[in-house]
């Protein structure tokens, strides 16, 4: 999967979830899921489940800390696909 289907999936994931439309359209790896798209914590914790189920894989409490920005959630889903 190459960066820009990766950014195609998250923004189908994310977009139930966001509150500014204007930035959700310009959306990029350096796009902040919280500052940016205003996804407040408790849809965040949904985002990753849905990243989680989407790609199959497992996100652990570390990487969910991290996992605040377009480009944060690519590099993650990357390594977690290369362990499986």
């Amino acid at each position: 999967m190459n960066n820009e289907q990766l950014i195609e999936t998250l923004k189908k994931i994310v977009k139930p979830y966001i509150q500014d439309e204007a930035a959700f359209e310009d959306l990029s790896e350096e796009t902040d899921f919280v500052n940016d798209l205003k996804i407040n914590s408790a849809n965040l914790v949904d985002v990753i489940l849905d990243v989680e189920d989407e790609f199959d894989i497992e996100i652990d409490n570390d990487s969910m800390e991290q996992m605040l920005s377009v480009q944060a959630a690519m590099e993650i889903i990357k390594t977690k696909l290369n362990q499986k």
